[in-house]
């Protein structure tokens, strides 16, 4: 990217095959002008944000890629390996073990394993009575999934329930997998979506208002570690067109960070879109992260990032004037314009040339179950 000049703001460090598959588809001084720097005149300019900068309608999720699903039967369940995929390819699954919002035959919910990899190519689901909700049988399960679909076990299995932890983690370990706490599960996410709408409200025992039993935990923000204490940091917007650029960049140029196949995951986005995003001038400790989201917090008057599944920090302060408010705001408004679409921008130092950390990321709204 070329040189970006923005108000800076320096961040005060603390003191301390039954039916069909789913469709693929602080603030402590005055601002100052500080240059932001870049990789090469190659990349595009990474600009100071603007409010009102993204149209609603310049995000889309095809209402068709919904569609198939309509006349599967809610009772049955899913073992789909897409027949072009190499069963080498698939070495990380997302999955969630849950109850649902269905009652069996004793009046008790029924519990589901739902598992796929982030292109969707493998998707399992399975029902379970609750009164076998152990590490065995998931075990049991993952063993299942291998063998019935012909796919070694995963390499890693990302799961967002901090509340099954414990079972997840047991089971994985026992298996040689490498358990991933992470709201990174956006196939999975968008899926138990789809599948809540097209399988579980036509199900026979669906209990219309129940609540998630395991609901998704949001605790309190946190201290920063110092290892990710920042220097400086802008609100900024990028084209998606050059956001596609610095993704697809990212092993090229040896930095660390992810992105996202919007493509896989039904999201339409215009190249010329203008995506929010957090700039920071930081140590690239942050190598390794599950990072999640970055919210602005107006009511605290701080920045929020959130890693794994439920750890939140606070990552930068600000004084609240009507001025720092209103940018905030608009930043929130702007990311919720593109569908909770954002990214996380890390370099070294201001005066390097390089960029040494880039996330796409995507804020949803926690699933219905």
């Amino acid at each position: 990217m070329a040189t970006l000049s923005f108000n800076s703001t320096r961040i005060k460090s603390p003191s301390l095959q039954s039916h069909k598959p789913f469709s693929k588809s602080h603030f402590s001084t005055k601002p100052n002008n500080v240059p932001f720097l870049f990789p090469s005149k190659t990349h595009p300019q990474l600009h100071r944000f603007k409010p009102n900068s993204i149209s609603e309608s310049s995000v889309s999720v095809p209402e068709e890629a919904f569609d198939d699903a309509e006349e599967d039967d809610p009772t049955s369940e899913l073992s789909y390996l897409d027949s072009e995929t190499d069963p080498s390819s698939v070495t990380e699954w997302e999955l969630d073990f849950c109850s649902r919002p269905i009652l069996d035959i004793r009046g008790k919910k029924i519990w589901e394993l739902v598992v796929c990899d982030s292109s969707l190519s493998l998707q399992y689901t399975k029902y379970f009575p609750n009164n076998v909700i152990n590490s065995v049988t998931l075990k049991d399960a993952m063993e299942t999934i291998s063998e019935d679909l012909g796919v070694p076990l995963p390499e890693k299995v990302r799961f967002f329930r901090s509340q099954m932890q414990t079972i997840i983690t047991k089971s994985c370990k026992e298996l040689g997998i490498k358990p991933v706490p992470s709201k990174r599960c956006l196939s999975l996410l968008l899926w138990l979506e789809e599948r809540y709408e097209t399988i579980y409200m036509r199900h026979p025992g669906f209990q219309k208002g129940s609540k998630p039993l395991l609901a998704l935990d949001n605790p309190f923000p946190m201290e920063l570690p110092e290892n990710l204490f920042g220097e400086k940091w802008a609100f900024v917007q990028l084209p998606f067109s050059a956001i596609r650029e610095e993704i697809s960049s990212l092993d090229e140029r040896f930095v660390f960070g992810a992105g996202l196949d919007l493509d896989l995951l039904g999201i339409e986005v215009d190249d010329n879109t203008l995506i929010p995003g957090l700039a920071v001038a930081s140590s690239p400790w942050m190598n390794g992260l599950e990072v999640c989201s970055v919210e602005a917090d107006t009511s605290r008057g701080c920045l929020i990032l959130s890693v794994g599944i439920s750890t939140r920090y606070v990552y930068a302060t600000y004084k609240k004037t009507p001025t720092s408010k209103s940018e905030a705001e608009a930043w929130e408004a702007a990311k919720k314009a593109c569908g909770g679409l954002h990214f996380l921008a890390i370099q070294e130092d201001l005066d390097s040339d390089d960029c040494v950390g880039f996330w796409l990321l995507l804020d949803l709204p926690p699933p219905p179950v």
